[in-house]
């Protein structure tokens, strides 16, 4: 049982049913619920992709995870390495099988963009300055405009796109400064790590700021209505306000841990807000 455990955990369930919970609420969005046969795939494809990407990203951080993440179930011995290897090969597979009965657009954005992205990411992106955070937001944000092309009707994914994107951004950056130690015993170069962690908080809260007000136009021009306001601010606003107030006044992994924590729903409670707000 102990060993089953393990093995769920190493897909960090949490992530994967969250992916595809924003699946059903994108779908809502595109009032397309009644298609129940797509609105499946379309979950399907992203909870195996996004599993598979946890399983690569655990087996390819392995000597980071024994410092940052010692509980994890590579760097704890729950797992191994080989095993993690296949299961995301086997999730990867999956995944790109149901894509295949997709709409080609779908199949593009899933199987010829953002898988490879994901995997280069794994390997490659991580320890980069930036580009690195850049590559795992816009994989979070192609997601959305992966559901409308599911549908044929990606017009009105763009604006979740760039809100899953920005907070997604902000999110990365806040873990970099939470994993600096066991990033530069492996030799990576994050942002904080060749900034300094002071620039990684400015750089944290002038991209909140940024999020904070472009958030709020399609509110002011009309697109959404007032419950997306609402939302927006109990969601959106107030979590990024409490991570920028906590980093600055204590400027360590403790709160950048913290702030990683409290993001991480931000935008989930975003399309809630955008769906309410069609109403």
């Amino acid at each position: 049982m102990n060993t089953l455990y393990s093995h769920i955990k190493l897909l960090r369930p949490l992530n994967f049913f969250t992916g595809g919970l924003a699946m059903i609420i994108a779908s809502a969005i595109l009032g397309m619920l009644h298609e129940i046969d797509t609105v499946i795939l379309v979950m399907t494809v992203v909870m195996c992709y996004t599993a598979a990407a946890n399983a690569l990203n655990d087996v390819v951080d392995f000597e980071i995870d024994k410092i940052n993440r010692p509980m994890r179930p590579l760097p704890s011995g729950s797992v191994e390495k080989h095993t993690a290897l296949f299961i995301s090969i086997l999730l990867f597979g999956t995944g790109t099988l149901f894509c295949l009965e997709l709409s080609e657009p779908a199949k593009i954005i899933g199987i010829v963009i953002a898988m490879p992205l994901m995997v280069i990411y794994s390997k490659y992106l991580k320890g980069i300055p930036l580009l690195g955070n850049i590559a795992i937001a816009f994989i979070l944000g192609l997601s959305f405009l992966f559901c409308g092309a599911a549908f044929n009707n990606m017009a009105p994914m763009w604006i979740p796109m760039v809100l899953a994107f920005g907070l997604t951004f902000v999110r990365e950056l806040v873990k970099d400064i939470a994993d600096m130690e066991g990033d530069v015993s492996v030799g990576l170069r994050t942002f904080p790590i060749s900034a300094g962690i002071d620039k990684a908080i400015q750089l944290t809260v002038f991209l909140s700021a940024c999020i904070g007000v472009g958030s709020f136009i399609p509110f002011i021009n009309g697109t959404y209505g007032i419950w997306y306001g609402i939302l927006l601010i109990l969601g959106v606003e107030i979590p990024l306000g409490v991570v920028v107030v906590s980093l600055l006044n204590n400027p360590g992994f403790s709160s950048a841990t913290q702030g990683a924590r409290i993001l991480k729903f931000s935008t989930l409670m975003g399309l809630i807000a955008i769906y309410a707000g069609t109403f």
